[in-house]
Parts: structure tokens; C-alpha cells; sequence
């Protein structure tokens, strides 16, 4: 399939649209008028005359219209009409294709609009349909207080750890498998807890104060409890925790979880982890590259609760390969009867540098995902959990979402503060992206090198960038007549 963009710059929109249709198909960009035989997606724009067509499959749908503004949405608009008519599918998230559906909601209540306003209009200008505007109004009015919280000089602290026991199957994440990697973990342990020294001591001179710390990955307990030990004591060591308001360690995978780690987990003030199934079925765990057993978990989670941690987060996925309804809710209600304080659950998103991506058209055609969810968030409701934030991604299984759940009093707060970029994230570690912010919303974002060999190679280059950090400060306090 070719889709032309012609006499417009909305290339980016109109593919991110086209994608939600296409199923795991191929879709190729082109500009101009000309478009080939058969199998194409028309975009024109001509002065103030949009102009739509969809030929697919030997059929031709074509809708125009004229509009002296929006021309972006409204292209979108008719386009998503098309290939609504053309493919049967009717995405429920409408024409929204970014990350942070959350974000526009807030942005419109901060202009004066009410929640049934705002409903309003993502159903009439979005098309965003009543069953995803009830969870994303729900999300937003769960998030409200702890978003308030945050101050112009909050920030929040992310420590990567890009290591796994092993690369699972959707995983496009940038993560090593320990068996490759295993020589480059000291370096990194060392380099790493450098630029923590290095943050702490902007982040002080700067006067800022840290409200989260989310050491993530990969997974940070393939490390040894020394390592583990010796990165959070530098942590509490060098940085002002007098104001955080939680310490997360992803403990994702069962198999790197042991009394010992837990040990120091715990002594060294962590306040929350998280220990993800994925799913409690040991044929979907296998498919997907996953060395540990439902039984695994439990015993992980058991574990976590001898050591007095209660508040304990697990992730599920809906739309796994060789996962079904029957299965997934199991998993539901296996994950349930532990009660754990939060319960992150992901739609499969397919991603080009995953290992199942050459399966991606098969897997979307057939897909439970759709019921997945509204089973789950059924149960979660009657349960108890409520939603709390929230995210979608390209390339995910019926274009759906991912959603965190929690107890009352449960959320986690820096889930909240990246997704729907609060305040600034200072990150280290390779991989890392420090995204700076502004209290009127304006970001700027710095990259650690993307591989572990980079980061370690060329760390000095690491701590220049990092200047940046104060110069973004210094500019915008300037501009505020600090």
C-alpha cells in the first residue's frame, strides 16, 4: 500500500493514521499528485479544498471537503472515515495517534473546559469513542492531585539498568541479554554510580528538590546484591531524599529475584517494586523467551511480602502469541488473588526491532486483545483498582492502550510524572533520556548513548552533555527574572 501526501506537510499524521488500519501490513510515503494503478491512499490539499481517496482490494473511496482551518484534523477526519469504510475497522481511540491521550485532556481542563465538554469534543473532533473517553476522563481525575503536587523545581530521577536474563520475543527495548553482556556490568556499575555524583551535584547547586526515584531497565535485579547495594547507597548517599515521595526497582523478571536482593532492596529504602509475569501461563511464557514459571512468580511474590513490601506493582500483556481468553483470565484472576497494590497491563505492541515483528500481520488479524481488556478492566473495577495513568504506543495489537491500575492510595507516582511529562526526569545510565521541562510546558530532552559499550567508551562525552542541564535552568530562571 502507497499513500501520497500531496501539496501538504501532515506526512506524519496521515501515516500514523493509515498504520492504525493496516494490520501489520506494509505501508510505503510518497509525494505529488501521481498515484499508482491500484492500492493506494490519497491525502491533497489544494489552497482550502481537502481532498481524500482510499483505493483498496479494487474498490475506491473518496470524500472532500472545504475548511479555511484545521486542515490537519480535518484531512484526518475524512481519511479515517475511508478506511473505516474500506477495512471494517473503526479504531477506538478516533483520529488521536500520540502517546499521551491523558495530556490533551488536561491541557483542554486547563482552558476552561468541563469533564462532559471535554468528552464533547474528542468524540465530536477526535472521534474517540465513549468507552475509551470514560477510561481516559477516569484516568485523568485519578492523576489530578498528584500532578498538582508537583512544583516548578521538582524533578524526578531515572537509573537504567539495560540488562536481562535474557531478550524477551516483543522486547524492543534497549536491553542485553547478562550471557552477552556480562563483562560489560562492572564498567557500567562504576561509570554509572559517577554520573550519579555527577546529578546530585547539579541538581543541589540548581536548588532542586527529588520527589521519585525509578531505577528501571531491563531489568536492575539481573545485577548481584552488591551492585544493587552499592548503586542505592550512592543514591541515598549523594542525592537529598528528604521530599521523595517513593523509590521504585523494577524486579520485572521472577528469576532474578533472591532473598539477598530483597534484603538490600529493602535496607536501602526502596518503597515499591515490580515483579511481572507478563502472563501465568508457562506455553505463552516459553513463546515469548521468558526462562521463568508461573510458579516463579508466586514465589517471588511471596517472597517480596516476607520482606515487608506492600506495595508491589505486576505488569500483564494482553495479546501475547499462544495466549486466548481462556488463559488470559487466569492470569486475571491468578494476579487478582494476590491482591498486589498495582497492576500495569500492557496491549502486544509489535515493534519493528522485536522478534516478532515478520509475525505482525498474522498476530493483529487474529487478536483477543479488544476482549482482553474489557474483561480485565471489568475485574479490576470490581475489585477495586482504579486507573491512574495511562499510554499508547505505535504498533500496538487494535491500536489499544496501555493502563495502570491501583488500590486507593496506591498510585505510582512517577508513572505518572513520564508519562504525562509533569516535571523534569534527570536520567542516567545508557539508554537514559533526561527530558528537561519547563512549568509552561516547553521540554527539551538530552540522550545518553542508546548501547551499554557506548555508555562506557564514551562516558566523558556523557558528562558534557550534561552541562546542558544547567544552562536549560539558568535560561528560563533568567527569563523569569530570577
Amino acid at each position: 500500500m502507497t499513500l501520497i501526501c500531496d501539496g501538504h506537510p501532515y506526512h506524519y499524521e496521515m501515516e500514523a493514521l493509515c498504520r492504525m488500519f493496516m494490520q501489520g501490513g506494509g505501508l510505503s510515503v510518497a509525494e505529488g499528485e501521481q498515484v499508482p494503478a491500484e492500492d493506494y491512499i490519497y491525502t491533497g490539499v489544494r489552497g482550502d479544498e481537502l481532498t481524500a481517496r482510499v483505493n483498496m482490494g479494487g474498490k475506491e473511496f473518496s470524500a472532500r471537503e472545504s475548511a479555511a482551518s484545521e486542515h490537519e484534523r480535518r484531512l484526518a477526519v475524512l481519511l479515517f472515515g475511508l478506511l473505516e469504510k474500506a477495512t471494517g475497522i473503526r479504531p477506538k481511540w478516533g483520529i488521536l495517534t500520540g502517546i499521551r491521550p491523558v495530556k490533551i485532556a488536561f491541557k483542554m481542563a486547563d482552558a476552561g473546559f468541563s469533564a462532559e465538554r471535554i468528552r464533547q469534543e474528542l468524540s465530536r473532533s477526535m472521534l474517540v469513542s465513549d468507552e475509551k473517553l470514560g477510561l481516559l476522563l477516569e484516568t485523568m481525575k485519578n492523576e489530578r492531585a498528584i500532578r498538582a503536587a508537583s512544583t516548578p523545581d521538582s524533578y524526578s530521577l531515572y537509573i537504567s539498568i539495560p540488562f536481562c536474563p535474557t531478550r524477551c520475543s516483543y522486547c524492543s527495548f534497549t536491553s542485553h541479554s547478562v550471557e552477552k553482556a556480562a563483562k560489560l556490568i562492572p564498567e557500567y556499575v562504576n561509570l554509572l554510580c559517577r554520573e550519579l555524583c555527577d546529578t546530585a551535584k547539579t541538581a543541589g547547586e540548581l536548588g532542586l528538590h527529588l520527589e521519585t526515584v525509578y531505577m528501571g531497565g531491563g531489568t536492575p535485579t539481573v545485577l548481584t546484591a552488591s551492585q544493587l547495594d552499592r548503586i542505592l547507597a550512592v543514591t541515598d548517599n549523594v542525592f537529598d531524599l528528604s521530599k521523595v515521595r517513593e523509590v521504585t526497582v523494577e524486579a520485572g523478571r521472577p528469576d532474578t529475584i533472591t532473598p539477598e536482593k530483597l534484603d538490600v532492596l529493602k535496607k536501602r529504602g526502596v518503597t515499591r517494586i515490580s515483579i511481572n509475569p507478563q502472563t501465568l501461563s508457562d506455553e505463552v511464557l516459553e513463546a515469548i523467551g521468558r526462562r521463568h514459571t508461573a510458579q516463579d512468580f508466586f514465589d517471588a511474590f511471596q517472597m517480596a511480602r516476607e520482606h515487608g513490601f506492600d506495595d508491589i506493582n505486576t505488569d500483564l500483556i494482553a495479546g501475547l502469541p499462544k495466549d486466548d481468553m481462556e488463559s488470559f483470565r487466569h492470569t486475571i484472576e491468578g494476579v487478582l488473588a494476590l491482591s498486589p497494590e498495582n497492576i500495569t497491563l500492557h496491549t502486544l505492541t509489535l515493534k519493528r526491532a522485536s522478534d516478532l515483528a515478520p509475525e505482525a500481520e498474522d498476530m493483529m488479524a487474529g487478536s483477543e486483545a479488544d476482549d482482553m481488556l474489557e474483561y480485565a478492566y471489568g475485574r479490576f473495577a470490581g475489585e477495586g483498582y482504579a486507573p491512574y495513568y495511562l499510554y499508547r504506543q505505535k504498533g500496538t495489537i487494535d491500536n489499544l492502550e496501555n493502563t495502570g491500575f491501583c488500590k486507593p492510595g496506591k498510585e505510582g507516582y512517577y508513572n505518572i510524572y513520564i508519562m504525562d511529562e509533569t516535571h523534569t526526569i534527570l536520567a542516567v545510565g545508557a539508554g537514559g533520556v533526561t527530558k528537561l521541562r519547563e512549568p509552561g510546558g516547553h521540554i527539551e530532552r538530552i540522550f545518553n548513548f542508546k548501547y551499554p559499550y557506548e555508555y562506557t567508551e564514551r562516558f566523558s562525552a556523557v558528562s558534557e552533555r550534561k552541562g546542558q542541564v544547567k544552562d536549560f535552568y539558568e535560561r528560563y530562571r533568567a527569563g523569569q527574572g530570577d
